[in-house]
């Protein structure tokens, strides 16, 4: 008998599962019950005890870029539900488990409650106050060596406006990290392809020494959404840059 729970497609068929339509349910709800249910990371998630399948991108972009390494400060923007803090505790040694190396810090904020991670400081935050930038880094204890952010504007249904707001959301992060990373470090961020990433990118690219977009793996490929991989901060930049 096929075993639902595999991924590998090895020697064996999977089920797919069937979402029958319910009354007050709209078919797209139908769908993409069905598609979670029937995502191999979605499963896969499950199995291992993250909290989404978007740990698998942060996994994926880590072992193409080696930004979470042991010792790291690492800022986590709009971190619920915290699949991405689970992925970085461990490999920037946060819980001190790997004797003989350096401890890192991880601190996620977000405008709603995240439920406790062992060796992450989590914090109720709207990144966009005034004084964000401050209370982060008196969190922190300093500067930090990584910003990353997964947010994701609320959908409108329009796609030209969910673009437009979710690089306004990206844009935004990126001026933040401007004021808490230390000189060399990394940013990351969820962009859309849509057109209007353009100027973010000439202001990255005037900040950072090298700048990449990459769709890992663990992205939908129906999906218009990449990350944008920023290494290199240049905490001061020439006025003729």
């Amino acid at each position: 008998m096929a075993n639902e729970n595999n991924t590998s497609g090895r020697g064996q068929r999977e089920l797919r599962v069937k979402v029958k339509s319910a009354k007050g349910r709209r078919l797209g709800s139908t769908r993409w019950l069905e598609r979670q249910l029937n995502d191999p990371y979605v499963v896969r998630a499950k199995r291992e005890g993250y909290r989404g399948r978007a740990a698998y991108k942060i996994m994926e972009l880590n072992e193409k870029y080696n930004f979470l390494v042991n010792g790291a400060r690492v800022v986590d923007l709009g971190c619920a539900p915290g699949g991405w803090i689970q992925v970085a505790v461990p490999l920037i040694n946060a819980l001190g488990e790997k004797k003989g190396k350096k401890i890192g810090t991880i601190l996620g904020v977000d405008l709603q409650f995240v439920d406790p991670i062992p060796g992450a400081e989590i914090h109720i935050l709207d990144f966009l106050a005034d004084d964000a930038d401050t209370l982060v880094k008196e969190w922190l204890g300093g500067k930090a060596d990584v910003v990353m952010s997964d947010m994701a504007a609320s959908a409108s249904g329009h796609k030209q406006t969910d673009h437009n707001r979710i690089m306004a959301l990206c844009e935004a992060a990126a001026y933040f990290a401007f004021d808490v990373l230390e000189d060399g470090g990394t940013f990351i961020a969820k962009v859309l392809a849509g057109g209007a990433e353009g100027e973010l990118q000439k202001v990255l690219k005037q900040r950072f020494t090298k700048v990449v977009n990459v769709k890992p793996p663990a992205s939908r490929s129906d999906s218009s959404e990449k990350f944008v991989v920023a290494t290199g901060f240049r905490a001061a930049i020439d006025d003729a840059d």
